[in-house]
């Protein structure tokens, strides 16, 4: 039986999800509630219309589709491991005069964090509820990635679960809401010491947050050292 690093790799996940109309459900459904606690966060960090915002691991624009309308025309850049997902959200979460703000080459599809045709300057770069799907070296190269093409960016913003400690991080573990998350299957956890040594080898400084965003992730703001 073949296996995946996680369910958005499998072949048929993403098509066949897109022709069931199940875009939104795909990246984990609390569409709205979640929508919102990421807008809310963006603005509590700094964001204001002004600033550019890059949106690594978009899907289909849950964050977009409120960033966009807030942002000036032009600012809101996102990629995904598909852009018939991104797309998809495009057509069906934005108004036609919030679609007329975001050019369509500002959505990209990534499969490994290579970054193509994304700029080299931003304010924010956002990666919410991306690592948790993702093993530890993905985080690893992600941010490797960012720190050598972004010449220059305030806060690269990232979620990730985390074990309390090595020992229980072999195991299952559950999280403050609920979820149980692994070490070699998804969803992953890490330890907070993974996250400060991968931050490090990329030149970076992260802060984790005490406030837990849904499903238990764990807030984390890095910046260049």
């Amino acid at each position: 039986m073949t296996t995946h690093i996680s369910p958005y790799h499998a072949p048929d996940f993403i098509p066949d999800a897109l022709a069931r109309g199940k875009h939104r459900a795909i990246i984990g459904g609390r569409w709205e509630e979640t929508g919102v606690i990421q807008m809310q966060m963006l603005l509590a960090e700094g964001l204001r219309p002004k600033h550019t915002l890059l949106d690594i691991g978009c899907g289909p624009l849950r964050t977009g589709c409120r960033a966009v309308p807030y942002l000036n025309p032009g600012n809101y850049w996102g990629t995904d491991l598909s852009r018939d997902l991104i797309l998809k959200g495009y057509a069906e979460e934005l108004t036609e005069g919030d679609r007329a703000r975001l050019p369509r080459d500002h959505l990209i599809g990534d499969a490994d964090f290579a970054l193509p045709g994304v700029p080299r300057d931003f304010d924010y770069i956002l990666c919410f509820a991306v690592f948790t799907h993702l093993p530890m070296n993905h985080l690893r190269r992600a941010l490797l990635r960012i720190a050598t093409h972004v010449t220059r960016f305030d806060k690269l913003i990232f979620t990730v679960f985390l074990a309390p400690d090595a020992q229980a991080s072999l195991g299952p573990v559950r999280q403050p809401d609920g979820v149980v998350t692994h070490d070699i299957r998804p969803p992953y956890h890490l330890l907070a010491e993974d996250v400060h040594h991968l931050a490090a080898q990329a030149g970076l400084a992260v802060e984790i947050r005490p406030n837990r965003l849904p499903r238990g992730q764990v807030l984390c703001v890095a910046q260049r050292r």
